[in-house]
């Protein structure tokens, strides 16, 4: 029998320590290769850590809500299950040779194949149900919920899906079992086929999400501050290290940039009746929704090339030109606002920028993301304008110099060439740093961008 330690997973170079925020087994409990074992929390990014071996939870060395340096020995796996003696038993385990110490994968892409073909996949992924006659993708998370319930992937085939391309979510599956749970005994026992639960509404490009509120800590006791706040009037929370490290990120932002803003008008009539146009046979084709994101940030990329001053740093009294974009897209999640990152943004055309920008949204909300795509940005887009919200003012993310906030597209009366018109109407904002970028060139960036946007040649085919 061999013994394998489990350890905290450097998620990255910059990464010192990681935070247990829930272990997805108990001790005793059985776990496959691959298969979800805990979940971490860094100062970066919170994710999905699969367990290293198939075998047995032996042993938790680190409880939950605990910090550890990486590579701390965090539990230990049994690689051959062994019935496990409670304390105070006559049976005393016998002590195996330790086996090398072996360190967790990050998490990783789920590749388009497998995505296409879950039999593909490696079959912890599947955590034990059959492959889904479907093609269907379900996350390991998603599997291993449905497991835990006694829920068949015939019946998982019949939840409803919130997600990119009808996609199972976490939020789906434990509403879907919160559901199932709340029947009346008649209502269980009639032997008929699970029926669906009724999927969540799904808002319409540019409407509110129905993403629930980011979820902070749990409730803590704070003496100095019940005494300020007292029960049951006030609650107390702990915030999340990913709300704590933003909070502080923000913070300093607005400390060390002169903030300017300058807002203007964007027509995307036309983008909305070319997306209208080929959002059904783009689904078909490439297995996601086209949304207007893809658009946006082509616009902004070409605007960046013609005034690549915006895609700066500054360092004391010197300017640091990037020759590269990498375009963050600021992400709301249950977790708060994560800002992964597209890299190269500049080498890809169109489909490419799309399928990028489903990837890093489908992982945010899958926790699939590593600290390595959520670094190294050189502009931000921060889409505020899925929330309803019609402009704002972005905070820039340091050490950029210039962020742009999208509204949402609204539907307004125009004069177009001395007529009235209705027209799909949008504003965007440029939030920069002064000391890099003046009203001028932010101006005329901004003017770049409503360009691309508003002459969007309506024949371009996928």
């Amino acid at each position: 029998m061999a013994r394998v330690e489990v350890v905290m997973p450097q998620m990255g170079e910059s990464i010192a320590e990681g935070t247990i925020v829930k272990w997805h087994k108990k001790v005793g409990e059985s776990v496959k290769k691959d298969e979800t074992l805990l979940e971490i929390s860094t100062d970066k990014v919170d994710s999905e850590i699969p367990s290293p071996a198939s075998g047995t939870l032996a042993e938790i060395v680190v409880q939950e809500q605990t910090t550890v340096p990486v590579r701390t020995v965090i539990a230990f796996l049994d690689t051959e299950s062994r019935a496990v003696v409670p304390q105070g038993g006559t049976e005393e385990p016998k002590p195996a040779a330790p086996a090398p110490q072996v360190a967790m994968p990050a998490p990783t892409i789920v590749a388009t194949e497998i995505e296409r073909d879950p039999s593909l996949a490696p079959s912890g992924l599947r955590s034990g149900l059959s492959t889904p006659a479907s093609g269907r993708f379900y996350s390991p998370l998603v599997l291993n919920i449905a497991r835990e319930e006694g829920i068949s992937m015939q019946e998982l085939e019949l939840v409803p899906g919130t997600g990119e391309g009808g996609r199972v979510s976490k939020k789906d599956i434990v509403a879907y079992v919160n559901a199932k749970s709340a029947r009346t005994p008649s209502e269980k026992s009639d032997g008929a086929s699970p029926q669906p639960v009724a999927p969540p509404v799904v808002p319409a490009a540019g409407a509110p999400p129905t993403t629930p509120l980011p979820i902070v800590g749990k409730p803590v006791e704070v003496p100095e501050l019940r005494s300020k706040y007292p029960a049951p009037q006030h609650e107390i929370l702990q915030m999340t290290n990913v709300m704590q490290k933003m909070a502080e990120h923000m913070v300093k932002s607005v400390q060390t940039s002169p903030h300017v803003a300058a807002i203007h008008e964007v027509d995307m009539t036309e983008i909305v009746k070319h997306r209208a146009d080929h959002a059904a046979a783009f689904e078909v084709k490439e297995g996601f929704k086209l949304t207007y994101t893809p658009y946006i940030v082509k616009a902004v990329v070409n605007a960046i090339k013609k005034y690549p001053l915006v895609n700066t740093a500054i360092e004391g009294d010197k300017i640091i030109k990037k020759n590269y974009i990498n375009l963050g897209l600021a992400v709301a999640s249950e977790n708060g606002l994560i800002v992964p990152v597209i890299k190269n943004a500049e080498e890809k055309n169109f489909l490419g920028l799309a399928r990028a920008v489903n990837d890093l949204a489908t992982r945010t909300r899958t926790k699939k993301l590593t600290p390595d795509d959520i670094q190294g940005g050189t502009f931000t887009i921060s889409n505020y304008g899925v929330f309803g919200t019609l402009f704002g003012t972005p905070i820039i993310n340091q050490p950029q110099v210039a962020i742009l906030g999208t509204g949402a597209i609204k539907k307004r009366v125009m004069v177009v060439n001395d007529m009235i018109a209705i027209r799909s109407m949008s504003f965007f904002t440029l939030s920069f740093d002064h000391r890099i970028v003046d009203g001028a060139l932010g101006g005329m960036f901004l003017e770049e961008v409503v360009k691309g946007l508003e002459e969007f040649d309506v024949n371009f085919k996928f």
